[in-house]
C-alpha cells in the first residue's frame, strides 16, 4: 500500500509511514537522522506540556521536560 504523508509547515516535517491493515498492532519506527535532520536538538509536544530531545556528541539520545 502507498505510504502516506502529513502536511508540512515550514518548521516541521512529518515522518512518511507505510500503512499496513493487516498488522495494526505493528511498531513504527522513525530514525533519528529523520527526526533531526541537520539539528542536534528538537522539541516534541505531548499532552500540552514541551519536551526536548538532543543529541549528544557520544551519539546518545537525553529527552527533558
Amino acid at each position: 500500500m502507498p505510504t502516506q504523508r502529513e502536511t508540512e509547515t515550514p518548521d516541521t516535517v512529518f515522518a512518511s509511514v507505510p500503512s499496513s491493515s493487516s498488522d495494526a498492532n505493528s511498531l513504527i519506527r522513525i530514525k533519528s537522522q529523520d527526526l533531526f535532520q541537520l539539528k542536534r536538538e528538537i522539541e516534541i509536544e505531548h499532552a500540552g506540556r514541551i519536551y526536548r530531545l538532543q543529541l549528544t556528541q557520544s551519539n546518545k539520545l537525553i529527552l527533558t521536560a
